[in-house]
């Protein structure tokens, strides 16, 4: 499913217009993405946080002179799927 495709679905189940309905997906994706900027999480109650994770700095290699590196240390967005939605995919 693309973006538009979630704007349609969203804009038939509320009956808004498909601009308006954009609109909201839109100003949705911009708070979850402020809120995980700021460091915060984002909790949807049965479906899932939207959380900011730390990533260990790790030795990588560079695969065209096969080089160790060091990879540094950074913050990451994760996902954790909540329960309705585990169970939603299990059916």
């Amino acid at each position: 499913m693309l973006k538009k495709d979630l704007v349609e679905v969203v804009a038939e189940r509320t009956g808004l217009t498909k601009r308006a309905a954009a609109e909201a997906v839109e100003a949705m994706l911009d708070a979850v993405t402020e809120a995980l900027s700021r460091g915060d999480s984002v909790l949807l109650t049965g479906f899932g946080k939207f959380e900011v994770r730390s990533r260990a700095a790790r030795t990588g290699i560079n695969p065209k002179t096969m080089e160790r590196i060091t990879l540094p240390a950074t913050e990451v967005p994760a996902f954790k799927a909540g329960k309705g939605l585990k169970q939603a995919v299990k059916s």
